[in-house]
């Protein structure tokens, strides 16, 4: 019977941490496609596993004093996958900017904070977002986050006021 625990756990542990799996392949719609030059970009990608991350934001949140209205839409986050791309070019950005505008996502904010840009674009459907993306562009690295979940604007406008009021 406890090897059968054991068993059971260390299954369950695996099957939760294999999200975790840092790849050398996109894990994003326009970077998976095969017929696109990407000109020696290199890419490193995971999934966040939120089973394990949710708790740790909330506390590093809290411990930041941030307002708990900004810890709750943490709950409503379904998945986050990350992207980064080393030597990407600003044709290859340009070319993602008409991909999601060719794909229905709105451009909700642009922020240039340090020499880095940041943008935020979202998938709407009325008054849902299911889809929000964050790209960071700096000289030297561009980074990408996939958050789904169930968004509405007054959510997004939260999160935008919270990081702009810092």
């Amino acid at each position: 019977m406890k090897t059968l625990k054991i068993i059971f756990f260390s299954l369950l542990v695996i099957g939760t941490l294999q999200s975790c799996i840092i790849s050398g392949k996109p894990n994003m719609a326009f970077f998976s496609d095969t017929k696109y030059d990407f000109k020696g970009a290199r890419f490193t990608s995971f999934n966040v596993p939120l089973l394990l991350a949710k708790p740790y934001i909330k506390k590093a949140l809290r411990e930041d004093g941030e307002s708990e209205e900004l810890i709750k839409l943490i709950k409503k986050v379904s998945k986050i996958k990350v992207l980064t791309v080393e030597n990407g070019s600003k044709e290859m950005l340009n070319d993602y900017a008409k991909f999601l505008n060719n794909n229905n996502y709105e451009d909700w904010a642009s922020i240039k904070h340090n020499g880095e840009n940041v943008n935020l674009r979202v998938k709407q459907n009325g008054e849902a977002i299911k889809n929000m993306l964050i790209t960071v562009n700096s000289d030297k690295e561009l980074v990408f986050v996939d958050v789904k979940g169930s968004f509405t604007p007054d959510d997004i406008s939260k999160m935008i006021n919270a990081v702009s009021d810092k």
